[in-house]
Parts: C-alpha cells; structure tokens; sequence
C-alpha cells in the first residue's frame, strides 16, 4: 500500500446514476434499453458505473492482480515520461481513476511533492503499489469530483475517463480543479482498440445467431478531443495517438486478461450471454484473419494522449494578426537571402 492515508470521502452526488450518452463521440450505433435512460439535455445513458465498479474492485483483489497490469503500467510509464519533459515541480497533483497507482510509481519527489489519488474501488486503493512521494487515496466517482476550485497543479488520468459517461462534463471539472498555469495529461482508449475481437465476435454472431450486439464499448474519436478541450477551456493543447499490439494464444485468453484488466464491457445494452457455438466460431474467425504464423494473435489497443493547460496571464501568446514580416510567398525565395559561402558549408 502507499504511503499516506485512505480517505474514504465520496462526492454526495457519486451515487447518483447519470450515466448518459455523450452525444456525436461514439463509435456506430447505441440501442436504447430498458436500463438506460436521458439526462439533462437528451443525453442518453450507456455505461452502468456500478456495474464497472463491480468488475474494478473484483479484478483488484484478486490474488494475481499484478499479473494483468501491463498495459496500465506501460501507459503510467508513458505519462510520467510527459511529466518529466515539463520542467518544473508540481507541488500537488491529481490522478484520477488512479487504479493501483500506475503512475505515481514512475514519479519522484523531484517532480511531484505530493499525490491526490481517486478511484472508484476501494479494493485497488487499498492495494496500491509503493511511490516515494507521500499519497492520499481518496474513494470517489471519476464524473464527481471533491476538489474546491484552483486546488492542483498537475492532473492526470490514465486509462479511465474512457468509462465516463459525460466526457465533456468531465474535462470541465478537471478544468475547475486545475490552477491557473496547471496542466492536464491524460491517456484513453481509442476507437480502433481491439477491433480484431469486435469484428470476430459481430461475424461469429452475424453467421450463428443472424444478428449481432456490441460486445466491446463504444470509443471516443480523437478528432473530438481537441474540441471538448477546448469548449472546457484549455489552450496549448496536444493531442496524438498511439498503439500497442499484445500477442495472446487465442482469444478467449484475450477475454480473460480483458476481465482481470477490469475492462469488461458495462453498457447498459449489453448482451448477457454469449452462446458457446458462438464463442468457438469467433475464436476460429479470429485466428483465420488475424493471427500470427506462430499461432498467437493480436489485440490492438489504441491510446490517445492529450495536454491541456489552464489558461494564465505568464503564458505564450500568438502573434497579432497582420504582424508578420516575411509571407509564405516567400518561402521559395530563402536561398536569395542565405549567403553563398553559408550555403555552401563555407565559414
């Protein structure tokens, strides 16, 4: 367990289910069911939180946890790495849907003095790996957090803000949490993560059953990440994408580490039972188009990265319209101002 307290605090609003649709950011689809239901302003309901909950804090304190942390612990690795690029120190930082500390055990005190860590299960707070820096693990809802305005200097996430419902509403609370002059990293799954094993189980289905449900939740578009930052109110923002392909020996070893990850699916449409024939026919499906020649076969996970700053009066700002002195018309013409003994490596 790290070093700090657990506090176990909850937003009063955490038990509320308002689970909803972010409308336009999906990927295909969604069928309504009976479990879902609007929010405010038509936002329809697709993730069950509790249900998440569920899977999050059985796949923790399972005695083998460790064994399927390897995605979080590259993309924490790959996080803290943005970290250190910024040259400063960050007195107190926020990592939200922090599981086992994924991130915190790449960091030092040279960098972050002090950690806020929030999950919503108890049982991957309660097991967090150890980290110099002194934490607190605080028990909340990612979609409600805690925190007074202007409260961190540095806000992270790593592979969670993908089970939130209202992305937008989201990004503007991590917005209102940050100091002026704070930054906000994250990392999420893409739109392209494990399409190998959505089109297998959809044909599998398509051919046994004559229809098929989603099985793999829906993912945001990285074309939207830039805007929902920006309608929070971030500037100097980064967005880019990553992918990592991890060979399994079939794919219901690929299900069973998806299980132990806690990333089973939780939309409210899901189907609740796969029928075996089914499971066979999409295994075989997997392993005729996309594996390996040495029998193993793909997963592909997608990661967006994103940085956003919270806007300060110290920071850069662009250049005035109509201030330029040289136009782009006169790229072609460089060399006419280059010397010729410089352009010919001449001193």
């Amino acid at each position: 367990m790290s070093t700090g307290c657990l506090c176990l605090l909850a937003s009063a609003r955490s038990g509320v289910r308002r689970l909803h649709w972010r409308a336009g950011l999906g990927i295909g689809r969604i069928r309504m069911s009976r479990s879902a239901s609007s929010g405010p302003g038509g936002v329809v309901n697709v993730f069950d939180r509790v249900m998440k909950r569920k899977q999050k804090n059985w796949a923790a304190a399972r005695l083998e946890a460790a064994h399927y942390d390897y995605l979080r612990e590259e993309v924490g690795g790959r996080i803290a790495d943005r970290i250190f690029d910024i040259t400063r120190i960050f007195p107190l930082m926020l990592d939200i849907g922090c599981g086992r500390g994924y991130i915190a055990q790449y960091l030092n005190k040279e960098t972050v003095e002090r950690i806020f860590q929030v999950d919503i299960a108890e049982n991957a707070l309660k097991n967090t790996v150890e980290s110099e820096i002194p934490t607190c693990n605080i028990l909340a809802d990612e979609e409600f957090l805690p925190f007074k305005e202007d409260m961190f200097d540095l806000v992270v996430s790593s592979l969670s803000l993908h089970w939130v419902n209202d992305l937008p509403r989201a990004f503007r609370q991590i917005y209102h949490v940050l100091k002026p002059d704070g930054v906000f990293i994250g990392a999420m799954f893409g739109g392209e993560t494990l399409y190998e094993l959505r089109c297998s189980l959809q044909l599998a289905e398509q051919e046994r059953e004559g229809g098929f449900s989603p099985h793999v939740s829906p993912f945001t578009a990285v074309t939207d990440l830039g805007n929902l930052l920006t309608r929070a109110g971030f500037n100097m923002m980064t967005v880019d994408t990553d992918e990592i392909q991890v060979n399994y020996p079939g794919m219901f070893e690929v299900m069973e580490d998806l299980k132990g990850m806690g990333e089973s699916n939780c939309c409210w449409n899901r189907k609740p039972l796969l029928h075996r024939e089914t499971m066979v026919a999409a295994a075989a499906i997997y392993q005729e188009i996309y594996g390996n020649s040495d029998g193993s076969v793909p997963a592909t996970f997608q990661i967006y990265y994103m940085i956003g700053w919270k806007p300060h009066g110290s920071q850069a700002k662009p250049a005035k319209r109509g201030s330029a002195t040289v136009s782009f018309g006169d790229l072609g013409k460089v060399n006419e101002f280059v010397p010729e003994a410089k352009r010919k490596g001449k001193t």
